[in-house]
């Protein structure tokens, strides 16, 4: 659960940093930033839905594996 909650600011912080660096060594400044940060978002968005599915699956299982103990 721990780990959901980085998900989002870690892509974010990914994408800013490699945006902000080839924007440098390029000289695009700052089209190659928005776009990766906007990269990182949807990134970080779906790897947030994905473990939010999963722990919801995971717990669904487990309330079905109560009742027949």
């Amino acid at each position: 659960m721990s780990s959901l909650a980085l998900m989002l600011p870690s892509s974010i912080a990914v994408g800013l940093f490699f945006g902000y660096l080839l924007d440098k060594w390029l000289g695009t400044r700052p089209w190659l930033l928005i776009i990766f940060t906007l990269l990182g978002v949807a990134s970080g968005l779906m790897t947030l839905v994905r473990g939010i599915n999963r722990l919801n699956r995971e717990d669904m299982e487990d309330k079905g594996n109560a009742h027949i103990h």
